[in-house]
């Protein structure tokens, strides 16, 4: 069975390759970084762009299995692509907001819809906080063991993308998932404090949090962090204060073992928090 992976230089997409060509299958990664691409996994690489579909109908000619990366603005092209070429199972990656996003914004909304459409079996991943966010951290984490932000009583679940990918592959290989929505959480509810500490459990260090006030915070980022970004981040933060995000127990229902833990995320991205204080 021939597996397409859109995205496969990203940070899902890269798990997901190497995850289906350890269970044996032919893989086509797709991606605008092909280079990235060929160091990741022995997988078939083709160069395309979800946002020009006719260009994907190499890589979906003749594949049984899709796994796509949102883009609202092509989403319709490329699914209904996708079945012209004979793929019968697409597994879609999108948000555990997708409920909520607002009325006239349905980003990740409009590409399960698209994907529906087709008639095609569909599976819909749909992760909270990815792990992955906390590489914001790094600068002040090898600088000054220090992280400084607003909302510290923010409870989330942060989850490591190996685990979201593990979910998609598994949706992609076997039968029983047409027609699921898989929302993904980490094993654990934790403050920012609590997540810091878990990276510095994984550094062997004394990792300290202090918290600002959020125009502090917005004037410090004013020029790595767009406004809209922000305001996003504010608000899912300060959500999340007052209704701490549950720890959903998908990952290990899907997959037959817990999803890894943050420190466990952290032992893997050691490299990124590593250095000395300066």
């Amino acid at each position: 069975m021939t597996v397409v992976v859109t995205g496969a230089t990203g940070a899902v997409g890269r798990h997901v390759v190497q995850q289906l060509i350890d269970a044996g299958r032919v893989v086509r990664a797709v991606t605008r970084n092909a280079m990235g691409a060929a160091s990741a996994a022995p997988a078939e690489i083709v160069g395309a762009d979800l946002d020009e579909p006719d260009s994907l109908t190499r890589a979906f000619t003749g594949a049984e299995s899709l796994f796509l990366l949102s883009r609202p603005a092509t989403a319709v092209a490329v699914a209904r692509l996708a079945q012209r070429c004979g793929v019968s199972r697409i597994v879609t990656l999108t948000s555990i907001l997708a409920d909520r996003e607002p009325a006239g914004e349905h980003h990740h909304l409009r590409v399960e819809h698209a994907v529906e459409s087709t008639g095609l079996e569909w599976t819909h991943v749909r992760p909270g906080m990815f792990a992955s966010n906390l590489l914001g951290w790094g600068e002040a984490i090898r600088r000054t063991g220090v992280v400084r932000e607003p909302y510290a009583d923010a409870a989330q679940t942060p989850i490591h993308e190996a685990d979201v990918a593990a979910v998609a592959a598994a949706a992609l290989l076997h039968d029983g998932h047409a027609g699921k929505i898989y929302p993904l959480s980490g094993p654990q509810t934790l403050i920012k404090p609590e997540q810091l500490a878990a990276i510095g459990a994984a550094l062997g260090r004394q990792l300290d949090f202090e918290e600002i006030e959020p125009d502090a915070w917005r004037q410090a980022q004013a020029d790595s962090v767009p406004g809209f970004v922000q305001d996003f981040l504010l608000e899912i933060w300060a959500r999340s204060t007052e209704a701490p995000e549950p720890v959903l127990s998908t990952v290990q229902g899907v997959t037959g073992r817990p999803a890894r833990t943050l420190t466990e995320w952290a032992t893997d991205h050691r490299e990124h928090f590593g250095g000395e204080f300066r």
